[in-house]
């Protein structure tokens, strides 16, 4: 089967790889969509991100559905043929935080794609993967590109439990892109009264107007836009900071209401805090990372029709034009989720007469 595999910044092949026999509680899964996600593209333009750097090839993606072709004979719950999302959360189930129930804080964590341990954790962007059975849930009246979005939304309902309660609250959103549009629509369910987003992209936040906010500000044309709602201490109760941007969260704490509570998912490396606003406010910091029990939901949810994330799949290429998924979701001008078709070989949304190879890496 072939792989996709970066070997350090700007180096990404297509590759042969092994597949191997199933255990009695795995599944083996032929993937047909996999999405690419932000850490995907820092390993892609600067081989990682912070202190967590490539020290060997590694197959990339972690954000992947696709339909069973094998099952191990301890597994009853799915069948050959099934459409299932795959979740890229493997805790051990044993240590310390496992057993505590934070299970997103496992200390031997295997998630799909991580450069964090070495040897690292290899990816899901390969044509056949062998899952356990517990990653694996049916996508039934989804598509495979549907599916592939379970990982991103479940990022947003970890940070949604983190948050608290959002019924009648207003919400702050900063950074629009598929985790800041994902929070529009996951807020929006979960009863937010008011939401409020802010990037740097027009595209980003028509996105987010589309999926539901009440209003979009650009503080790239206007770095004043969210001056009016620091008035009178504050506006907003709940703020969802997306873009790991120091910037955006510190505009974003002058705008909060005192009492309100600042959910932090972007990851951008160490910030600085203007921790004066956040004393006297006496605001709520909470960090969200990564997510466990929250990936059936997601999928439950958008089975249901209660969270669309259509609209949100901009760009669909085949893995011979996996490039162009990397430097199409590198624009933000042009995408909000790129994803990547493992079986077809169809394209849709893209261009893929040239790759641009020779200015932002390599695919061989």
């Amino acid at each position: 089967m072939k792989a996709l595999v970066i070997h350090a910044a700007n180096d990404l092949r297509i590759e042969e790889y092994p597949v191997e026999a199933i255990t009695p509680d795995e599944v083996q899964v032929s993937i047909a969509a996999g999405g690419v996600c932000g850490s995907d593209l820092h390993y892609f333009h600067n081989g990682g991100f912070g202190a967590i750097k490539l020290k060997e090839p590694m197959v990339l993606g972690h954000e992947v559905a696709g339909h069973i072709t094998k099952v191990g004979e301890n597994v009853t719950n799915l069948s050959v043929g099934d459409l299932v999302a795959v979740s890229p959360s493997r805790p051990c189930g044993h240590c310390l935080y496992c057993q505590k129930g934070q299970r997103n804080h496992c200390l031997n964590m295997r998630f799909y794609g991580s450069a964090m341990p070495f040897p690292h954790i290899q990816g899901a962007f390969r044509q056949t993967l062998n899952a356990d059975a517990s990653q694996c849930v049916k996508a039934v009246g989804l598509s495979a590109g549907e599916a592939a979005m379970a990982e991103p939304l479940s990022v947003v309902l970890h940070a949604m439990k983190q948050a608290g309660e959002l019924l009648g609250k207003r919400v702050l959103i900063t950074g629009c892109g598929p985790i800041g549009v994902l929070c529009v629509l996951a807020a929006r369910r979960a009863g937010a009264v008011e939401i409020v987003t802010t990037d740097l992209s027009d595209n980003a936040l028509s996105f987010a107007s589309k999926a539901g906010a009440d209003r979009t500000l650009n503080t790239g044309t206007d770095a004043d836009a969210l001056a009016p709602y620091t008035e009178n201490k504050g506006y907003f109760d709940v703020l969802f900071e997306c873009s790991g941007a120091a910037p955006a969260l510190t505009a974003g704490i002058h705008a909060m209401a005192p009492g309100g509570v600042v959910v932090q998912l972007g990851l951008g490396g160490d910030m600085s805090l203007p921790m004066m606003a956040i004393t006297a406010k006496e605001l709520s910091l909470k960090g969200s990372f990564r997510f466990h029990e929250e990936f059936a939901v997601a999928v439950s949810l958008m089975a249901k029709g209660l969270i669309d994330v259509k609209p949100l799949i901009t760009h669909t290429v085949s893995l011979e034009d996996s490039l162009t998924a990397f430097e199409v979701a590198s624009d933000r001008n042009q995408a909000m989720k790129a994803q990547i078709n493992f079986g077809t070989g169809v394209s849709t949304g893209v261009s893929t007469g040239t790759n641009s190879a020779e200015n932002t890496g390599t695919l061989n």
